[in-house]
């Protein structure tokens, strides 16, 4: 089962573009820039109050136990 986590690996700000370009299993910098968009056409404050919040839900992967 995958889990969204937080990236230390791939991290820019807080690792949540990295972990959810692991978690879709596609590259990071797509992710970024696609939020970037959304941050740009949303008036900037609803993503980044979103991305200030997923900080504080995702897990670090350091954190989450692989169970296999």
């Amino acid at each position: 089962m995958k889990k969204l986590y937080r990236s230390e690996k791939d991290s820019v700000i807080f690792g949540i573009c990295g972990g959810a370009a692991e978690y879709f299993d596609i590259d990071p910098t797509v992710v970024r820039f696609l939020t970037v968009v959304v941050a740009v056409l949303s008036g900037i404050f609803p993503l980044t109050l979103g991305y200030i919040v997923a900080y504080f839900i995702f897990p670090a992967k350091s954190y989450v136990r692989e169970v296999e």
